[in-house]
């Protein structure tokens, strides 16, 4: 019997396919509870491609998108902690009830940009994390790198434009149920009022908060000015961290050779990430300010009020969170070296 070239082509791709997933001797299970749409997902899928491709199939990973594995911050790192899961993103809101110090990302006013942030998240503060991370879970749960899911924290809200922290007074503020954060509104004057995600549209509408403090994308992602989230006010207080986890006995029991494809996947996913919310932002930005939305740009002195006002939530976290004040300096360490770098490079290219 004569088979046609067609069947010719399709059965050797089976065979190659099927050689490529027999050759697999290593497989990674990662998961995000995000959707198809979030930057986890870029960056996943990235990382994916890098990983199978740069180990030549030694290496598999089974992408998980949702809350088929974990569906809460907790359960997953537990997931981690136990091998039954191998990858996972976390926020540091989502980790900081096993890692608390991992909310030293979410002071605010302490990065000024992307090229500093991502200066930062590519240093020894990164390692300095990973460290104390492996100390506090027994040498179980490893922080492989951090990237960006959303770009950059701004207060947002119902009711007014906010350019002055005085005009803050007064809102009911969303926050997660993480300390920080609510010292933050807190110390701005607002009131911080912890609720479910999955509950905020419905939140705003009925007034039960005003307010929220979110990049742009997950405020167009979710529709929440059609809940009446009509005022966005460009502070940028805090870069919006992804914690990416691997399972410690996954990863070192993998040949050195092996453990490398992973770290530069992992690169290749970080940098992913960081210019993920880049390009979504433009037409967010451009889709709220047409749906009638008002966005507001702080002068550099209302900028400067801002953070005058946060400044005693810095020594609230370095007297209160287990290895605050560590990690607070390792972040402000990192932060002066890559400003300090980032203002001499521009020198030059400015002359």
């Amino acid at each position: 019997m004569k088979l046609s070239s067609a069947l010719k082509s399709l059965m050797v791709a089976t065979m190659l396919t099927t050689g490529a997933a027999q050759a697999a001797d290593y497989t990674i299970r990662a998961t995000a509870n995000s959707n198809e749409n979030d930057e986890d997902y870029d960056g996943l899928i990235v990382f994916k491609s890098f990983v199978e491709a740069a180990s030549n199939g030694a290496i598999e990973v089974e992408l998980f998108i949702g809350t088929q594995l974990c569906s809460k911050g907790a359960e997953c790192l537990q997931g981690i902690a136990d091998g039954s899961i191998d990858v996972y993103i976390s926020t540091s809101g989502g980790a900081s009830g096993i890692f608390p110090y991992v909310q030293v990302l979410d002071l605010p006013y302490l990065m000024r940009d992307d090229r500093v942030a991502e200066a930062v998240l590519t240093s020894d503060f990164v390692r300095t994390m990973r460290d104390m991370a492996l100390e506090d879970s027994g040498g179980a749960i490893r922080l492989m790198t951090i990237g960006n899911t959303g770009g950059w924290r701004n207060f947002a809200n119902t009711k007014r434009r906010v350019a002055e922290p005085t005009d803050m007074e007064g809102l009911k503020i969303r926050t997660v149920v993480a300390d920080l954060p609510q010292e933050l509104v807190k110390a701005l004057g607002a009131s911080p009022t912890p609720i479910p995600w999955p509950e905020l549209f419905t939140s705003f509408q009925t007034g039960v908060v005003e307010g929220s403090k979110n990049g742009i994308t997950d405020i167009m992602g979710m529709k929440f000015p059609d809940a009446g989230l009509q005022y966005v006010t460009l502070d940028g207080h805090a870069y919006m961290g992804a914690l990416w986890w691997m399972n410690n006995d996954k990863f070192m029991g993998m040949p050195e050779d092996m453990r490398k494809v992973v770290v530069d996947g992992f690169s290749a996913l970080q940098q992913a990430t960081f210019a993920s919310p880049k390009r979504k932002s433009i037409q967010a930005y451009a889709d709220f300010v047409a749906g009638g939305g008002d966005l507001y740009v702080p002068t550099p002195a209302q900028k400067a009020g801002f953070a005058e006002a946060a400044t005693p939530v810095y020594d609230w976290f370095k007297s209160n969170v287990d290895g605050g004040e560590k990690i607070f300096d390792a972040l402000t360490s990192a932060v002066a070296d890559a400003e300090a770098a980032i203002d001499a490079d521009l020198a030059k290219d400015l002359n």
